[in-house]
C-alpha cells in the first residue's frame, strides 16, 4: 500500500504564498477564522481533470492543511493523490494573472493549464 499523503506532497511556491496572502487581506473581516485556499481536482475540463481554486473557511477532518507563509492551503485526500510531487504557484504575465500547478503527474495538459489528464 502506497503512504498515505502529506503536506509535504505539495509545495506552494514563494508567489503563490504572496498572492494568496494578498487576496486574504483584501476579504472582508468578520469573527470566524481565516478562510484558507482550497485546491482540488475534479472530473472535467477538456483532458480528464480540471484544478479548482476557491477560498474555504472550513477545514474539513481529513484535509491536508499545507502551510503557505502566513496562510494556509487545504488538499482532500482524494485530490492530494493527483497532486503528490506537484507544485501550486502563481503567475503574472502579460497573458493575465494566475495560479497555476506544475504537476508531474500530467501526462498532459491544456492550454490554459487547468485541465490535465494521467496515464
Amino acid at each position: 500500500m502506497p503512504p498515505s499523503p502529506t503536506a509535504e506532497s505539495f509545495r506552494v511556491s514563494d508567489s503563490a504564498a504572496r498572492r494568496l496572502r494578498e487576496i486574504l487581506d483584501e476579504q472582508p473581516t468578520g469573527t470566524d477564522d481565516e478562510p484558507a485556499l482550497r485546491v482540488s481536482v475534479l472530473a472535467g475540463g477538456c483532458n480528464g481533470f480540471q484544478y479548482k481554486f476557491a477560498l474555504d473557511p472550513a477545514t474539513m477532518p481529513d484535509d491536508i492543511v499545507i502551510t503557505a507563509g502566513d496562510a494556509r492551503v487545504l488538499v482532500d485526500p482524494a485530490s492530494m493523490d493527483l497532486l503528490a510531487g506537484a507544485e501550486l504557484d502563481f503567475n503574472d504575465s502579460l497573458m493575465g494573472a494566475h495560479f497555476t500547478v506544475r504537476n508531474p503527474n500530467a501526462a498532459s495538459s491544456c492550454g490554459c493549464g487547468t485541465s490535465f489528464s494521467v496515464e
